[in-house]
């Protein structure tokens, strides 16, 4: 099964796009059609070759004029300079001259071609009406009831607000567009002494690449050669230039803002940062919050129930009460005119997508609109500890030294001859509190216990290293680590695993947005309890695995929305179950993009409560536009059944409106430039 994406164009809204859709998913051949209207984008997946035509026949038959593309260039259809041009004519021909009928029939004429020419496909090839169709027909029934003028200014507000409006989704499709610009074409591969210019799809693992300065990094990689200074703001949302040197990673999307660099590949383009970027920013719209397919269903009943309201208004309001056939009709053609729902079937997605679009631009990677979208009603996060909350490179922090007659240099030396045989973190922490080499010849009966400490023989010594249930010695202190030597308290070790940089205050933030937090971790209970503590987080759970995590974040969730914060690599389970997972600090990890909801493209916490800020404020937006979208059109309705509204109140209600609830979606971009 492979996936294709191309441009579609033509598509007037959201129920335009969604009949596409629909029509193209009961093919047989295609399976997973989605259209993303906010980006005037098409992906399906197919086992069949040359389905291009086929697909695009498909596409004219429900929405006529409207193609599959390979170029990017649209043409447009409403021109300013037809609008002014018809506008002179109506204006002309409204005045009492003789033949003044043709200067207003050229004016209708230019102001109904291009809706008349769609509304008459449609109805022929598909039998559907939309908008051009209704506004074809209200257009015409002003000229002939002897509206003439306001026919035509009708006509004018229609096509003035289509322009308006194709600006309007064009700027945000270009401003969520540039957020992906991101991709270097082309790579700059060593072939012997020289350099040859290649397609970036064309780079293989291996490969030796140059990095000029302006250029960016092509695929995922470890500079061989040079140090410079590179832009990860693409990836990472930080402005602040990062330093690099021979032996550092790289990753595809990094800008050299400095001196030329060797690289040498690690990755194919298809499996770089910078493609599983794209291709998550790119596919977000497929996943829809509850709001967008509530809509979608809104917008489907909508149209039938102003048309038969409309029928209503016009026949039966002169037999119920003293208003004349004429009036009557007049506002059955205004109840026509406001009877597409774009306003409330464009501001939906496109606001969604604009949130997605500007937390990607601040390094906050979210796959869907529906994580979008809980986001904004979370009510519990869980923090995995180490790795997400605190750095994970433990330090002593003291050594404190109980029994006289041992030095602390003494007690460095039995620490050190004793975690020279682990790994553990903690071990290498020790075993950094002094460069000499270790001399381990005296030590014999080496034992490791598994998350409680070693054992070993120091001549004619038991010693013991490790929490109080290894030492069980006569210490009551809360430490980190025990210094038992012949079932005596010698020392206590106390060990910092580095609670990181603004944990605190982020925590606070997201306190105060009212959601409660929780931390889970498989260290020991005494270092869960500190770092609780010091980050003022009452509930924490210790010594956990994978497993026990999993069932716990059961217990803790109970229906609400609950979010899981993660490395992404041993917590990929919970990841994956939680309402929200997000995964922190994992650049470039596969397991954490695959497992979780939402990808922190850096370490900063302080992305998180961000994150929570943009999806509140983005419903927030599209709260405003439904309300006044709904509003307005109601209100005219309610209006035009007494006679208050006329025909330009009704273009306001649709073009209008779709126009201001498009531009009110602009401002999630303006208030949250990258930070």
């Amino acid at each position: 099964m492979t996936k294709y994406n191309y441009k579609i164009i033509g598509l007037d809204c959201l129920d335009c796009a969604r009949k596409v859709e629909e029509r193209l998913n009961k093919e047989e051949k295609l399976h997973n059609v989605v259209i993303n209207f906010a980006t005037s984008k098409i992906s399906y997946e197919t086992e069949t070759d040359n389905c291009f035509q086929m697909i695009n026949k498909i596409i004219d038959e429900v929405e006529p004029g409207s193609k599959m593309v390979l170029e990017e260039k649209e043409k447009k259809e409403y021109h300013y300079l037809v609008l002014v041009i018809a506008l002179i004519l109506g204006i002309i021909g409204s005045r009492e001259f003789k033949f003044h009928e043709i200067f207003l029939y050229l004016s209708y004429i230019l102001l109904l071609y291009p809706p008349f020419k769609k509304a008459w496909k449609m109805l022929i090839k598909s039998h559907t009406i939309n908008e051009n169709l209704l506004i074809c027909i209200s257009t015409i029934g002003a000229l002939l009831i002897g509206s003439e003028m306001e026919g035509v200014m009708v006509a004018s507000l229609y096509m003035l607000g289509k322009i308006l409006e194709e600006q309007a989704l064009n700027k945000t499709r270009m401003s969520i567009q540039n957020l992906l610009l991101i991709k270097q074409d082309y790579a700059n591969l060593k072939v012997g002494k020289d350099f040859s210019k290649i397609s970036v799809e064309d780079v293989k693992i291996g490969d030796i690449l140059c990095i000029k300065k302006g250029e960016k990094v092509p695929v995922d990689g470890e500079i061989i050669k040079g140090k410079t200074t590179f832009d990860t703001s693409a990836l990472t949302g930080e402005s602040e230039l990062v330093e690099l040197t021979e032996n550092d990673k790289i990753f595809s999307g990094y800008v050299n803002t400095s001196n030329m660099v060797l690289m040498k590949s690690s990755s194919l383009y298809k499996d770089s940062t910078i493609s599983k970027i794209i291709e998550l920013a790119m596919t977000a719209g497929e996943k829809k919050a509850k709001v967008e397919t509530t809509v979608t269903k809104f917008s489907k009943i909508y149209t039938p129930i102003i048309l038969l309201l409309s029928l209503v208004v016009g026949i039966l309001l002169p037999i119920i009460t003293n208003v004349s056939y004429h009036d009557s009709l007049y506002r059955a053609l205004t109840f026509l005119v406001i009877a597409c729902p774009c306003a409330i079937a464009i501001s939906v997605p496109l606001s969604y997508f604009t949130g997605i679009g500007v937390a990607s631009k601040n390094g906050i990677l979210i796959k869907g609109s529906n994580y979008l979208d809980n986001l904004s009603h979370l009510k519990k996060i869980i923090f995995d500890k180490t790795g997400t909350l605190t750095t994970g490179n433990f330090e002593v922090t003291k050594i404190e030294v109980l029994d006289n007659e041992y030095t602390k240099k003494e007690v460095i030396d039995i620490l050190r001859k004793g975690e020279a045989f682990s790994n553990h973190p903690i071990a290498r922490s020790i075993m950094k509190l002094d460069n000499s080499k270790v001399d381990t010849k005296d030590v014999s009966d080496y034992k490791e216990i598994d998350g409680v400490g070693i054992s070993f023989k120091l001549k004619d010594k038991i010693v013991k290293i490790g929490t109080k249930k290894v030492c069980d010695d006569d210490c009551s202190y809360n430490v980190s680590l025990h210094l038992n030597i012949n079932s005596h308290h010698v020392a206590s070790i106390y060990i910092d695993d580095g609670i990181k940089k603004n944990a605190l205050k982020v925590l606070d933030d997201i306190k105060t947005l009212g959601i409660k937090s929780y931390i889970f971790t498989g260290d020991k209970k005494e270092v869960a309890k500190e770092v609780a503590k010091n980050l003022n987080i009452k509930d924490y759970y210790a010594e956990m695995l994978p497993t026990d995590k999993y069932k716990k974040y059961e217990e803790i969730e109970k229906g609400e929305i609950t979010a899981y914060v993660g490395d992404g690599i041993n917590d990929s389970p919970v990841l994956k179950r939680a309402s929200i997972g997000i995964s922190m600090g994992s650049l470039g990890s596969d397991i954490a993009i695959s497992a979780s909801d939402i990808v922190i493209m850096n370490d900063d916490l302080r992305k998180i409560p961000l994150g929570i800020k943009i999806s509140k404020y983005t419903s927030l937006v599209i709260k405003e536009n439904l309300i006044f979208a709904l509003s307005v059109k109601i209100i005219i309705l309610i209006l035009s059944i007494f006679g208050l509204s006329s025909m330009w109140f009704a273009v306001f209600a649709d073009t209008g409106v779709t126009l201001l609830t498009v531009l009110n979606s602009l401002k999630i971009i303006k208030k949250f430039k990258k930070l």
